[in-house]
């Protein structure tokens, strides 16, 4: 697996995370950005649009452009994978206990 693999892994799954944190289960993408580099993943603007969008496709969250920003929503099809229900390749798989 190449390193642009498992980067795009780990940062989907930390945005799936930090929206399951989420009261109301979303926020808009710089709330989910800080949230995501609170876990040790940092990323850009364009990464995490780039990644609610992939996200999006793959019917796990919702996006809606407000104003400057996006306004992500978690899926119930994107808390299964949060809760390791669910596996969806191109998104990091949950390790045991966690």
């Amino acid at each position: 697996m190449a390193l642009l693999d498992i980067k795009n892994e780990h940062q989907r799954r930390s945005i799936l995370t930090a929206l399951s944190a989420m009261v109301g289960f979303g926020a808009n993408h710089s709330m989910v950005r800080d949230t995501c580099a609170s876990f040790g993943v940092e990323m850009s603007s364009d990464t995490i649009k780039t990644q609610l969008y992939w996200l999006e496709e793959q019917g796990l969250v919702s996006v809606k452009p407000k104003g400057n920003y996006l306004i992500a929503e978690l899926k119930s099809r994107g808390q299964d994978v949060v809760d390791g229900l669910t596996f969806v390749p191109g998104i990091k798989r949950p390790r045991a206990g966690e």
